[in-house]
């Protein structure tokens, strides 16, 4: 493959991505049709919907959200949802005077097999960095003014241990059903950068 750029240049993620692949490919150390049947299921057949879902649940069935908390790797597996990067998933709950965000601040361990694929904020450096030290700020620059009484807990997600929010079930969908409440829950709410809101 050819590349332009000087020296010290840096090219597109895309073109290091594809250079990359290429030369393990050639070497015989991956086989690309593995590489895009594990791409495939990440980008399609697994995402935000299966932790929404989970999130559902938990809202309607209060036995079910008890054991999310206790166990959340179990109860997550109780609705076929489980597998690489989610062998175990501890899940913390949102409240009005309680906000738990996520974040790897080593690299980008994320539950895959209820979030799908790591958006690209989420491993950005300065994310990484400032949702640590500055919470409340990155928060509302991302959106999500939070009251000064609202204690903010950061969880640093690593290869052991991967976190997901149970977010704050958005007043007036009391009368929603399981189903019906699944659009409203969000992958950034899974994470803590925002809150499930009402339709």
């Amino acid at each position: 493959m050819t590349t332009t750029g000087g020296p010290g240049e840096r090219l597109p993620a895309a073109l290091r991505t594809e250079a990359l692949e290429q030369l393990l490919t050639e070497r015989g150390l991956i086989d690309p049709k593995v590489m895009n049947e594990i791409i495939t299921t990440y980008e399609t057949g697994v995402g935000p919907l299966n932790g929404a879902k989970v999130v559902a649940k938990a809202w309607t069935d209060p036995e079910y959200r008890r054991r999310l908390l206790e166990d959340g790797t179990a109860a997550i597996k109780e609705l076929g949802f489980s597998g690489q990067q989610g062998e175990h998933i501890v899940v913390v709950e949102n409240t009005a005077s309680t906000h738990n965000v996520v974040v790897c601040t080593l690299c980008s361990c994320y539950p895959w097999p209820v979030l799908g694929l790591p958006p690209s904020w989420y491993k950005d450096p300065a994310y990484r960095a400032r949702i640590v030290r500055e919470p409340r700020t990155v928060l509302a620059e991302m959106g999500l003014e939070l009251p000064d009484d609202v204690r903010i807990t950061v969880r640093d997600s690593t290869s052991e241990v991967r976190w997901l929010v149970l977010p704050e079930r958005p007043a007036g969908t009391a009368h929603l059903s399981e189903e019906e409440l699944v659009p409203l829950v969000t992958r950034d709410a899974m994470v803590g950068v925002a809150k499930a809101e009402a339709p």
